[in-house]
């Protein structure tokens, strides 16, 4: 059932743009957060290849973690 979800969150800017619309009462947030392969596409380790990709993790981890935080309390 559509209407028991509250919010719709998307976390990079393709999907913000080409999120269909959403029906029912959801709240839509955005929160763009850096590409990782285009982060990568400069480093020549693929040790810091992956420090992109983790970075990213991490702070969309941290966004729900506050975003949790902020709506429960």
């Amino acid at each position: 059932d559509i209407d028991r979800f509250d919010y719709v969150i998307t976390v990079c800017d393709n999907a913000a743009e080409r999120c269909p619309v959403f029906p029912g009462k959801a709240i839509r947030i955005h929160h763009s957060f850096p590409d990782p392969p285009k982060l990568a596409e400069s480093v020549q380790i693929k040790e810091e290849e992956l420090d992109c990709y983790r970075r990213v993790r991490d702070e969309i981890g941290q966004f729900v973690e506050e975003f949790l935080q902020r709506s429960q309390g």
